[in-house]
């Protein structure tokens, strides 16, 4: 007797499509609250312009069909110069492939396009930068066109009717390109140059992403909200230890494979869930990794032992599989852990009707978060010098933050991923400037009655590797410079534009709004809030100059408000100096009574001849503690004098050496009570250089500083103003 047959689609739910690594969390459909709560959040998002309207979405489909149609032209036109046969000629082939937010279909109004020109195998690299690049200059519609060979991912950028695009050059090891071709074909990497398997790398993840998650629309506007809230709190940003688009991408669509039936407003909540508890560095993937056996460098702990120091790994889905987020430091987790929790907080109270979707996209303040910042300045005297030089001191940033992390008295160092024009010098000469701010969190130190932090090995070992790395690419101009100062956060408003410090951070990434014009008092460190000393940053002593004559700083609580002397203004901000020139003599201090008038005048282009400065007459030094300088010498190629002691870790100084301290104002309670304190009383800060033919006392001295760990530049060195930041905190 047979067995009766059973319509399976009426008994047992058939299981629907896996996706991800392991099982769903939920397989909840929405409810009526949840779609309500998705149509708000899609009206909060339309505010803030990530949402493009029709009309420009048809004009970038049309200017990527004439950007499609000028490649299969130039293709057609090399095949010719390189005799292949007619029939083959019109079949060619060759293809413009997007990827990046455009190809997600997430980006922006105004954004730019990712875009990737694929060609058959008998087009070189060369052709591509040589005659396509002259075919692309002929047309009347591209203006801004550069090309960047020499790049790790190699480049074209240009303006095609006034929409930005990126394009990447793949050649495949095929006689024609299809226009079906799917590029996640891992059979593709088969005997193609690095440079081409890095630039197909970027729409094979695009289009693994895609097809991995269980609802593309919900996916799409969840990432929206998600970039948004990143850009918001100033989390966004791969190239400073944050995280880039298509990390938050990974992150968004792992939350979708956990929760596939989930609606936008659900997945939000849940992304906040599930990340503020991973337990990280556990890493996220989305798919099994695969060895397609093409001994590709794939990301992989057990083999590689510096994969095993990742700290939040997001592991791309297209083979070879790589981490997007190597550049993530403990304290760029740490915030975005934070942040992520706070976020919980925020749609725990959206979920429950106790609050809008705004309060989820409201900017914190950044200027208001911490006491103590650091703030970094790059600077070149043209616009051209300027982006190059920027661009290179941005990607360096990470590992100031490194540097900064390792101090013992530090726990946190949180970069802005928004940078601001730098404050003007108020002279004649033009120059361009970028401006980057550290938020400092110090250590809560016990047992301690005063803490000693110097920051100037940290800050000199970051920018003898930019200078390195400048020298190394041929990029350095002499005019070209660095400087970083340790300020308060009161002492902000006298370098950010009043829209960034009085109200909530701009939603562009440079402010357009330009700072106050800088004055003597501009970068006073003793407008301050607190009785903490920042001293400024010596300049740097020529080999010519008395290495046995020391700055000395005198501190004195006069409640200054006047102008500060110029010499440490000047210094911070130099940046660099002529090999022969000498050091600028410091001038004497700022007298309430006469002698101030040369203050105001033009402060010259070079550096002026080491003067002898008398001591201060004996009646300034009784309201005076002084305090030795530490003067750091540019790194060259002579080996240091001899008996010079090393430069050693940054910490209290020994008991013999805290009499030389300057005295703070009793009562004081710390770092922490400092954060709550408003309006201490303030320290003046004068610089002053002893008379050589004076005997100066030996506590007075100070050795040139031995830099023989530093690691010294390329031959030919450039002379690097080392920037000296010592703080001495009250508990």
């Amino acid at each position: 007797m047979p067995f009766p047959t059973i319509n399976q689609s009426q008994g047992v739910p058939q299981p629907s499509k896996h996706y991800g690594i392991t099982s769903p969390i939920s397989m909840a459909l929405p409810k009526e609250a949840d779609l309500a709560l998705t149509q708000k959040l899609t009206e909060a998002l339309k505010p803030f312009g990530v949402f493009e309207e029709e009309l420009e979405l048809q004009r970038r489909i049309l200017v990527l069909g004439k950007l499609n149609t000028l490649v299969k032209e130039w293709i057609r036109e090399i095949s010719e110069t390189k005799n292949l046969p007619a029939s083959l000629i019109e079949t060619v082939g060759g293809k413009i492939f997007t990827f990046g937010s455009y190809r997600l279909g997430v980006h922006t109004k105004g954004a730019d396009i990712d875009a990737l020109c694929v060609a058959p195998r008998h087009v070189e690299r060369t052709d591509f930068f040589s005659s396509f690049y002259e075919k692309l200059k002929e047309h009347e519609e591209v203006k801004d066109l550069r090309a960047v060979e020499e790049a790790f991912v190699p480049v074209i950028k240009l303006s095609f009717d006034g929409i930005e695009i990126d394009i990447l050059f793949a050649r495949l090891a095929l006689q024609t390109i299809p226009e079906n071709l799917d590029l996640r074909d891992d059979s593709l990497l088969k005997n193609l140059d690095i440079r081409c398997i890095r630039s197909l790398n970027g729409c094979r993840v695009t289009d693994e992403i895609l097809h991995l998650v269980p609802n593309i629309d919900n996916f799409r506007l969840t990432l929206r909200a998600i970039k948004l809230w990143a850009k918001r709190h100033n989390i966004y940003s791969n190239i400073l230890g944050f995280l880039g688009g298509v990390s938050w991408a990974m992150l968004v669509a792992r939350t979708c494979q956990l929760y596939p039936n989930a609606v936008a407003a659900t997945l939000v909540h849940k992304f906040f869930l599930v990340f503020s508890k991973w337990e990280w560095p556990n890493p996220v993937l989305l798919k099994q990794p695969e060895d397609c056996n093409l001994n590709l460098p794939v990301w992989d702990p057990r083999v590689t032992p510096s994969d095993r120091y990742h700290l939040m790994p997001i592991i791309t889905p297209a083979y070879p599989q790589q981490n997007s987020t190597y550049n993530v430091s403990i304290s760029t987790r740490t915030v975005m852990v934070d942040e992520f929790k706070q976020g919980l907080a925020i749609t725990d109270e959206i979920m429950q009707n106790k609050a809008e979707w705004s309060k989820l996209f409201e900017a914190p303040n950044f200027f208001q978060k911490y006491k103590h910042y650091i703030v970094l300045l790059a600077s070149a005297p043209t616009e051209k010098q300027h982006l190059e030089w920027v661009g290179l001191v941005e990607s360096k940033i990470r590992i100031l933050v490194g540097n900064l992390e390792k101090n013992e008295f530090i726990t946190l160092a949180h970069v802005n991923a928004h940078s601001f024009p730098g404050p003007k010098e108020g002279n004649d000469k033009e120059e361009f400037s970028t401006m980057w701010v550290i938020g400092i969190v110090f250590k809560k130190m016990e047992g301690s009655e005063n803490l000693n932090v110097d920051l100037t090995v940290d800050i000199q070992s970051f920018t003898d590797t930019v200078y390195r790395q400048a020298i190394s690419s041929k990029m350095f101009e002499q005019e070209m410079k660095i400087t970083a100062k340790h300020v308060k956060r009161r002492q902000l408003q006298m370098l950010l534009p009043c829209n960034v410090i009085q109200a909530r951070p701009s939603r562009r990434k440079h402010s357009t709004e330009g700072p106050r014009p800088m004055n003597d008092s501009s970068l006073d460190l003793s407008l301050d809030s607190d009785n903490s000393l920042s001293v400024p940053s010596p300049p740097t002593v020529p080999a010519t100059a008395n290495r046995n004559c020391p700055l000395v700083v005198s501190a004195s609580p006069l409640g200054f408000t006047g102008p500060m002397t110029a010499a440490s203004d000047k210094m911070d901000t130099s940046g660099s100096v002529s090999p022969d020139s000498t050091a600028p003599a410091a001038p004497k201090p700022t007298q309430p009574n006469k002698e101030s008038s040369s203050d105001n005048s033009p402060t010259p282009m070079g550096p002026p001849p080491v003067k002898k400065a008398s001591s201060p007459p004996p009646e300034d030094k009784k309201n005076e503690t002084e305090e030795p300088a530490q003067v750091a010498t540019s790194p060259s190629s002579s080996p240091p004098p001899s008996g010079v002691p090393a430069v050693k870790r940054p910490g209290s100084p020994l008991p013999e050496d805290q009499s030389k301290k300057p005295k703070v104002e009793e009562g004081s309670t710390g770092v922490e009570e400092e954060m709550a304190s408003q309006g201490d009383e303030a320290m003046e800060t004068d610089i002053k250089e002893l008379d050589p033919e004076q005997k100066v006392p030996s506590s007075q001295c100070v050795p040139t500083t031995d830099l023989s760990d530093v690691p010294l530049p390329p031959a030919n060195p450039i002379p690097v103003l080392k920037n000296s930041i010592k703080l001495r905190l009250s508990r």
